[in-house]
């Protein structure tokens, strides 16, 4: 498999940690069809009555209408989406490109399934993502 990176664009909400709340943001959305590929829940650390939750992709009006409804809104998170072949090391290579760069990361979420890896990268900024492309393109080939 090549590699790919791609921008992303995740939605968000900022929700009370709850019991059912996860649910209740998803629900508009499978409702509406929505195929998503990324779901990430997550309570604050330091404040346990706060959380958020992520979604990739919302695409079409329907599935958009969805998410608003959800109360999810398009983050202004900068994101990558990582897509290559799995190999050992691999995440050493991307972390050691970013971090020789100067480039540092909001967050990382990093899966690898049988023979092929995912990557879920943010950036504090559209330039240290767009930077971050080009050197992991790099790096995920060697």
């Amino acid at each position: 498999m090549a590699v790919t990176v791609r921008t992303i664009e995740l939605w968000r909400r900022e929700v009370e940690n709850r019991p059912g709340t996860l649910t209740s943001v998803l629900a508009p959305l499978a409702e509406a069809g929505a195929d998503l590929q990324l779901v990430m829940g997550y309570r604050y650390p330091g404040n346990e009555a706060k959380a958020a939750i992520e979604v990739f992709p919302v695409k079409g009006r329907k599935a958009a209408a969805a998410a608003a409804a959800a109360g999810l809104q398009r983050a202004a998170i900068s994101a990558l989406l990582i897509e290559a072949d799995n190999r050992v090391g691999l995440g050493h290579a991307i972390s050691k490109a970013l971090a020789d760069a100067g480039i540092n990361l909001d967050f990382l979420v990093a899966q690898a399934i049988g023979r092929k890896c995912t990557v879920v990268a943010g950036f504090a900024n559209a330039e240290d993502s767009r930077r971050a492309a080009v050197l992991i393109r790099k790096a995920a080939r060697k």
